[in-house]
């Protein structure tokens, strides 16, 4: 178990910082400036993360899918932009990096 442990919370915080990079070069990419991008990057991956912990009114964790459900209304931005990250393998290729990192943990032992 705890090389799974390793995969997700020892690595992943690696592959959050490449998702905010990314997001922010998105945002680069559509006219805003570097630091205005790097910040509203940041600012959007700890609310999401924090709307995680504190949407549900019985103090539970919410399944992010149903927050997902919640923002992404239809023929809208969002849902496009989901579109494109399933279509690109954005879940899969997460899955697997955990997935490495802890087969990696296991072998280093």
């Amino acid at each position: 178990m705890m090389d799974a442990v390793t995969g997700l919370s020892g690595s992943g915080p690696a592959y959050v910082f490449i998702m905010v990079e990314a997001l922010a070069d998105g945002a680069v990419a559509a006219g805003l400036p570097r630091d205005k991008a790097m910040a509203l990057a940041a600012q959007t991956v700890a609310g999401a993360a924090r709307m995680i912990f504190e949407s549900s009114e019985d103090g539970s964790i919410t399944h992010p899918a149903v927050l997902k459900d919640k923002v992404a209304s239809p023929a809208g931005t969002t849902i496009n932009g989901i579109a494109e990250l399933e279509t690109s393998g954005v879940r899969g290729a997460l899955i697997r990096a955990v997935r490495a990192s802890a087969k990696r943990s296991e072998e280093l032992g």
